[in-house]
This record gives structure tokens, C-alpha cells and sequence, in this order.
């Protein structure tokens, strides 16, 4: 619908005459408003692992008991006979599909042919992908359910009440343990520093025998609290003979990662305010079906349902999953900045 009474465009009658005579100048792409950038999934992604078809698609076998006994020896040497010690289980996880299908209608192909500013086509298949992005990046901080059919997210594999890759209940203290993430409750609901952030990293890392996680996320409330901590303490180097002003870059101030005992702390859209989560990239990732790695189908007729146009569906077939949950750590109870 055309802007009238705007400008120096004239409303009334006058205002619809130019309409209806003069061309509009249309800006020749489609500005996306509605999707977010997620560290965690991008991170998933660019460490993703090529999988197979199968049942349990992706069998992880992990150690999670002593196969061998250590003891000490006098000067005969002597010691106790070896016993077959099983210390091996798997962890075993099932690919799960989705699926964006994608309509293009006969008439619609026929009224655009020659005069599209943009094909509509082409805004869909663009939408197609990063719809699924968006949706798996909702699916990895909202589902915590097990064996559901969507891809497994933070508050499933944080959950050690419930299974995970197929490895029944894993608190601490209890039969599969080695198989439990860290968790962490803070009870004051304090802002976050620098200080409260390295004792979750020291809990963190601890609980995962000492292996100290290489990434951090938090929401933007939560991240932009932590650095307030920062901005206080921010120091500005000038070369001599030189200032700010000759920079192209000016002064830098804060950054992108706040970097916490070595450990880049990210903010996520998607992350709920007042909680990190510290993760390792080693374990944790998305394993691609390498028949169905966010193909298309390419597009067939709709005749057959008495419809003239066609219909093509984007489809992946993946996992999100952690083959370590020791190394992934949930901390609640921060407050956030508003």
C-alpha cells in the first residue's frame, strides 16, 4: 500500500493520481527482522560430526569405571593377580529429522515472471534455512525431555534425575555419575563478576576432573552485568607520539568475549537471563546424517491434489549431543542487569 500525506507525497486525490502513474523505488532485497545469532549453535555447527543411518545412529562408548586395580609392591614384586573389571558402557542416541517444507505456487510463479522485485521463491528457500537454525537454537536451550523427538537441549543434559543417551539417572553419588553434568544454585542472586564467574569455572573444572571448559554463555542481561565488572577497571595504552585520534579504530573499549581465567564468556539471545552455561566444543556438538546434512528435495508437482504449483522440503537429520556431560556446567541464580 502506498505512504500517502508523507513527506512531499500529497494525500486525497492527488496523492492517488501519482500513484497509480509513477513507479516505486524498491530497495531490490528482503531485510530479515525476525531471527537471532546464537554462539552455541554456530559453535555446534562448525564441530559438527558426520553420522550414519542405523539404530542408536551415534554409540558413544565411554569409560565410566576403573578397569584395572593400582596397588603397591615390596622389594619381591610381588602382586595381585588381575580381574576382568568391565569398565566400558555406551551412550547411545537416536538422530532426530526435521523437516521445512517450502510452497511454490503455479500462479504466483506466472505473475512474477519478468517483474519481480524479489522472487518469492528465493525468500523462501533463504527463510527455509534460517528457520531451522532458529528452531534448533530454540530446541537447545528449551527441550528437557528425553527421548523426544526433538534434538536434545541444556536443560536435558543438565538434568541428571532423568536418562540421557540412554544412560539412566546420573546423580552424583550414584551408580552413573561419571555420566552427570555440574550444576549450581546461587542462592543470593548476586550480579555476576569476574570473581563469582572463575569460581564457577574452578567448580566447573574441578567436576570434570580437573579439564577446564573452553567456551561460556550467558543471556545479554547477564553477560552486560558481568561487564559492568569489567568496564571499571579498563585501561587505555597510547603510543607515544601518537593518540586516539590517529586510530581508524579510536580507543577500544570492552569486547565481543569477556575472557574470564582464560574461558570467553559469549552472550546468547536464546540463553535464559541469570544461568551460564560452561561447555568443551571437544564433547559437545551437532552429528549430521551425511545423507541428509540440510538438504533439499528438490521440488515436485502438486497435481496430484488438484493444485497447480509445486512443493520441495528442506530436511536434516541430526543430534545435539554432549559425549561428556561432566564437562558441561549449569550455574543459576545470577541476577541480571536491566
Amino acid at each position: 500500500m502506498p505512504l500517502m500525506g508523507s513527506g512531499y507525497i500529497p494525500s486525497g486525490p492527488v496523492g492517488i493520481e501519482l500513484s497509480a502513474i509513477t513507479r516505486r523505488s524498491y530497495v531490490p532485497k528482503i531485510v530479515v527482522q525476525i531471527y537471532q545469532a546464537t554462539p552455541v549453535l554456530s559453535a555446534g555447527l562448525a564441530n559438527a560430526q558426520t553420522a550414519t543411518g542405523g539404530v542408536s545412529s551415534v554409540t558413544v562408548p565411554v569409560q565410566g569405571f576403573p578397569m584395572t586395580t593400582t596397588a603397591p609392591s615390596d622389594y619381591a614384586g610381588n602382586f595381585n593377580a588381575p580381574g576382568a573389571q568391565v569398565g566400558i558402557l555406551e551412550a547411545a542416541y537416536n538422530l532426530k529429522a526435521i523437516i521445512t517444507p517450502i510452497a511454490f505456487l503455479g500462479m504466483e510463479g506466472l505473475v512474477q515472471l519478468n517483474a519481480a522485485v524479489v522472487p518469492l521463491i528465493e525468500a523462501r528457500m533463504n527463510d527455509a534455512g534460517n528457520g531451522a537454525a532458529d528452531y534448533l537454537a530454540t530446541q537447545i536451550w528449551t527441550n528437557g525431555t528425553p527421548q523426544s523427538l526433538n534434538v536434545d537441549g541444556f536443560p536435558l543434559m543438565t538434568d541428571n534425575t532423568q536418562t540421557y543417551g540412554n544412560i539412566p539417572t546420573r546423580l552424583p553419588g550414584q551408580t552413573n555419575d561419571f555420566f552427570a553434568a555440574f550444576t549450581r544454585a546461587i542462592a543470593a542472586a548476586p550480579l555476576p563478576t569476574r570473581s563469582t564467574v572463575i569460581a564457577d569455572i574452578v567448580f566447573a573444572a574441578n567436576f570434570a576432573g580437573g579439564e577446564m571448559p573452553n567456551m561460556g554463555v550467558c543471556g545479554p542481561g547477564t553477560w552486560a552485568a558481568l561487564a559492568q565488572n569489567f568496564t571499571g577497571v579498563e585501561s587505555y595504552q597510547i603510543t607515544p607520539s601518537a593518540s586516539f585520534d590517529q586510530s581508524n579504530l579510536g580507543a577500544r573499549s570492552l569486547f565481543t568475549a569477556l575472557m574470564v581465567a582464560g574461558v570467553p564468556i559469549y552472550m546468547d539471545p536464546k540463553c535464559p537471563e541469570g544461568q551460564f552455561i560452561y561447555l568443551n566444543t571437544r564433547y559437545l556438538s551437532f552429528y549430521i546424517h551425511e545423507a541428509a546434512a540440510f538438504v533439499f528435495t528438490g521440488f515436485a508437482s502438486t497435481l496430484p491434489n488438484s493444485q497447480l504449483g509445486y512443493i520441495g522440503c528442506l530436511v536434516a537429520v541430526l543430534e545435539f549431543i554432549c559425549a561428556k556431560p561432566k564437562t558441561l556446567a549449569r550455574v543459576t541464580g545470577y541476577s541480571a542487569a536491566t
